[in-house]
């Protein structure tokens, strides 16, 4: 057999050799991932959640479900919670996923970055814990976090999305509208029958007439019914940019100026807004709730209008 022969029966081989390997790769990886998929959380248990513990780098705050409603606890203090939010996050460790395994030896765990200083998420239904996870370092291409189950050996990785929620502040969990609830759309301006505006010794009201409004109290020649159904939305889903605890819930401040609305459930609502401060900074209060929210200037102009923003151009 010549040289050519021969060189060529190499190549035939070394290539044959190569799709062998490549494909026994590919049946081992999908085998592998197949193995490694799962969910950290049973999706029927994130129903029954009562408290979430969060340990992240900087701090530690919990959240717990009360009357179907999530709040914050953080030094002392409560806050609402912005619901979408845990929606999405519960999203994370209830979705099937592959959870690549890169280690079963314990004494890798530091390295992963799994050690006591790591964030942490603990899990609970009543007073038993259903998930303690443990958050680790990224990895190499930093799209992909490693984790570790508390009590286990396993180090699994995957992708690193949930970290967002671990290393922003508090802060990113607080729900600031002053009307919690319109967030998950439980509250949206078809509720709204009348709203009482009391601006100083203004009063302005606007009650709901089929699909129009009737404006009384001031001079509006002609009410745009648009732009009084906008006004209603920004009521309903305005927002504040922090909490303020060095005021009191019936500080004299609060005095000036107030909001009433009337819902189709005969529910009413009493916002009271003061003042704008130095900064044009306002504070509100809501009746039924302690909190004070810190409102910027743009948000306090939008909820007290002159009758000329609700005239038809």
């Amino acid at each position: 057999m010549s040289y050519k022969k021969h060189f060529f029966c190499l190549v035939i081989i070394i290539a044959s050799l190569i799709v062998i390997y490549a494909g026994s790769m590919v049946v081992s990886i999908d085998f592998k991932a197949k193995s490694e998929t799962f969910a950290w959380l049973d999706s029927k248990d994130a129903q029954k959640i009562t408290r979430i513990v969060l340990k992240t780098e900087y701090e530690m705050f919990e959240l717990r479900k009360r009357n179907d409603l999530w709040l914050i606890y953080h030094n002392g203090n409560e806050y609402p919670a912005r619901q979408l939010r845990l929606v999405d996050f519960l999203d994370i460790l209830t979705t099937r996923t592959q959870w690549p395994v890169h280690s079963s030896d314990k004494l890798t765990h530091e390295r992963f970055g799994l050690d006591d200083n790591a964030s942490r998420v603990t899990i609970y239904i009543d007073d038993s814990a259903v998930l303690d996870l443990i958050l680790g370092k990224d990895d190499a291409t930093g799209m992909d976090t490693y984790f570790l189950k508390a009590g286990q050996d396993k180090v699994h990785s995957g992708d690193n999305t949930i970290k967002a929620y671990m290393t922003n502040a508090v802060s990113g969990w607080y729900n600031f509208r002053i009307f919690p609830e319109s967030e998950t759309g439980v509250l949206d301006s078809g509720f709204v029958q009348r709203i009482y505006v009391y601006r100083g010794n203004e009063t302005q009201v606007f009650t709901r007439n089929n699909y129009g409004w009737d404006v009384s109290g001031i001079s509006v020649v002609n009410p745009d019914t648009n732009k009084i159904e906008e006004y209603i939305r920004t009521i309903i889903t305005t927002e504040g940019d922090g909490f303020v605890s060095d005021v009191s819930y019936n500080d004299p401040l609060f005095n000036q100026n107030r909001i009433e609305i009337e819902l189709g459930n005969g529910r009413r609502v009493i916002v009271r807004i003061s003042e704008p401060n130095t900064e044009g900074r306002r504070y509100a209060v809501v009746s039924g709730r302690d909190f004070i929210y810190n409102l910027p200037p743009w948000a306090g102009a939008r909820l007290l209008r002159d009758a000329s923003s609700f005239e038809m151009q």
